[in-house]
């Protein structure tokens, strides 16, 4: 382990030498980058060229010790130059050299509980699953964990906050969830939650989501609200009632804002008699969190209670905020569901239980993942995980109203697909749409970073060459991100690095991409255990990438990847408003 005060060897300011300094920091402090969930990384290293040799950094260690679902973190101006900040289902928590992959410095934060002290759950052993968050100013690094002190009898999820210099815990953290939240006489029972959702930061206000472990036993969406300089001042929303109950809080996107409110996506709700209650919805809540339960501040489709019958939930996908310059209204909102529709919202006023602004039919497929969106010349785009098989991206169009259109997909059957994130060398060009072939249950994915061009979808970057395999990425949890000419991917018990040749970036400064703040009404305020080691799967074909344009957006299973593309970026503007059920196979479980 690095010292940390030591100063970088002669061998590391060589090699750090050839990504020349900036006095502009880049700092990459939550999931997808910014408030808005966008997923999109400025950094003018990333041309089109330059993307297509990217190459895996064999000097950069990355070694950890555990399973990871979260996204790494980026961070500058730490008294030991950049750090990488990745946390595992271990509890282990590390910050690593962000050019040399080697451990500034690791803290367990508690034993992790096993699956077989839990009623069901996908992960073993259960820790940090969520993506943590960085407080820049106070230099402070929040987590959420599920922990044990007695081997599994009593299970604890706590709100954390470490030094990320140092790694030490600051004073009085940790919070234990279960024993300070309640909400309208609910409470909140450790064994029965799960924290999947990325951590969000809005004002001086820490938000934790919670939803449930598979389905199984007595849980409900909680939204957590812990001010960063006073935790001993807990809030929490609930979704049902003494009756209803569900509704998780659990899209691995988790808390978007946009500067002023936090944002959720709720899953799907049960034994509610027929009244809303709180699930299958787009939420935005003042800050604390309180829910003021006015129609502008929630949205649930019409049919919602078709969706809660049959598993179709919302809650599968966070909530993307979205700037559209021309449309009216401009302030939106996307979400998309297990449905497979993506819906567009009015951020202004989300409407209550009513149509959308507009909605597509995606994907057969249930969509489970967090989109990321970007603008190029030719408009705006959101790039989605339609299913394990396709990387799908629509556009919006800047009328009155906005609609939503197809552009480009790609078929990822066999290969995997993860979670997308963009890059772009000043915000408009040379954008690139990223994603990773992760494994999905039976499907092991190619384990490879993919890249398409944002207005066409042709390739990119195809995955490398025998050095650029991964293992041990996830599902649609698995995503990456982008910092000073280099992609950093975090799987089970390793970091792995990408640079592009030359590595001769420089950041271009720009303005943030948080959404500009939308009016609400004023509400009425409502009183170290060593995880098994993970087996690195065989190198699987990467595959070859025709492009090709069809006027057919429906994915069909092949064992080839090829993109398809709509005839021209121009569109009529044709309002979907309200979606019809469609009959789909049976939804398979929550993961």
């Amino acid at each position: 382990m690095k010292a940390l005060s030591s100063i970088y060897s002669l061998v590391a300011v060589g090699l750090w030498t050839a990504i020349p300094p900036t006095n502009a920091q880049v700092n990459v402090t939550q999931f997808h980058n910014h408030d808005s969930r966008d997923g999109l990384y400025i950094d003018s290293a990333f041309t089109l060229s330059a993307a297509a040799n990217l190459t895996r950094d064999l000097n950069f260690d990355g070694t950890i010790v555990g399973n990871v679902f979260a996204q790494p973190l980026y961070i500058e101006a730490g008294p030991s130059g950049p750090m990488i900040i990745v946390a595992t289902t271990s509890n282990n928590v590390y910050a690593l050299d962000a050019l040399d992959g080697g451990i500034i410095w690791e803290r367990n934060v508690g034993p992790p509980v096993s699956a077989n002290d839990l009623v069901c759950t996908k992960f073993d052993p259960m820790g940090i699953i969520g993506t943590p968050i960085v407080d820049l100013a106070s230099r402070a690094l929040f987590l959420a964990t599920m922990t044990t002190s007695d081997g599994g009898i009593t299970k604890q999820h706590h709100i954390l906050s470490l030094n990320v210099d140092t790694g030490v815990i600051n004073p009085g953290w940790p919070v234990d969830v279960e024993a300070t939240v309640n909400y309208n006489g609910l409470t909140f029972t450790a064994e029965f939650q799960q924290q999947r959702p990325a951590l969000g930061i809005v004002g001086n206000i820490l938000y934790v989501g919670y939803g449930s472990m598979r389905d199984c036993s007595l849980y409900r969406g909680w939204l957590v609200g812990v001010p960063i300089d006073n935790p001993a001042d807990v809030t929490a929303w609930a979704a049902g009632n003494a009756v209803a109950d569900r509704g998780g809080i659990w899209a691995v996107g988790g808390v978007a804002s946009d500067g002023a409110n936090p944002f959720v996506t709720t899953g799907n709700t049960a034994n509610t008699g027929g009244s809303w209650s709180g699930g299958e919805a787009v939420i935005r809540f003042q800050p604390g969190p309180i829910f003021s339960g006015n129609s502008s501040d929630y949205w649930a489709p019409m049919n919602w209670q078709e969706l809660d019958d049959f598993d179709l939930e919302l809650g599968s996908s966070g909530p993307l905020l979205v700037d559209v310059p021309g449309a009216t209204p401009s302030s939106l909102v996307v979400a998309l569901g297990k449905d497979g529709n993506a819906y567009l919202l009015n951020r202004s006023n989300l409407g209550g239980i009513t149509d959308p602004v507009a909605s597509l039919h995606v994907t057969d497929q249930a969509i489970y993942q967090a989109a990321a969106t970007y603008r190029t010349n030719l408009g705006t785009y959101v790039s989605c995980r339609a299913s394990q098989y396709e990387l799908s991206t629509f556009g919006i169009t800047a009328t009155n109203p906005p609609t939503i259109v197809r552009r480009w997909s790609v078929n990822r059957t066999s290969v995997g697909c993860g979670s997308p994130f963009v890059t772009s060398t000043d915000g408009t060009n040379n954008t690139i749409v990223w994603t990773i072939g992760t494994e999905e249950r039976q499907n092991q994915g190619d384990q490879r970073l993919h890249g398409y061009d944002g207005d066409t979808g042709n390739v990119v970057y195809d995955g490398g060459g025998a050095n650029e395999l991964m293992a041990g990425t996830h599902s649609y949890s698995t995503t990456g991100i982008a910092a000073r000419g280099r992609i950093y991917v975090a799987g089970d018990n390793k970091v792995y690095a990408f640079a592009v040749p030359g590595g001769t970036p420089t950041p271009t400064p720009t303005a943030t991409a948080t959404p500009a703040v939308t009016p609400t009404p004023t509400p009425a305020v409502t009183p170290t255990a060593t995880p098994t080691a993970t087996a690195t799967p065989a190198a699987t074909a990467t595959p070859t990438i025709t492009p090709s344009v069809t006027p057919t957006p429906t994915v069909t299973p092949t064992a080839t990847s090829s993109p398809t593309t709509s005839p021209s970026p121009s569109v009529t503007p044709t309002p979907t408003p309200r979606v019809t059920p469609r009959s789909r196979p049976t939804p398979t479980a929550v993961l």
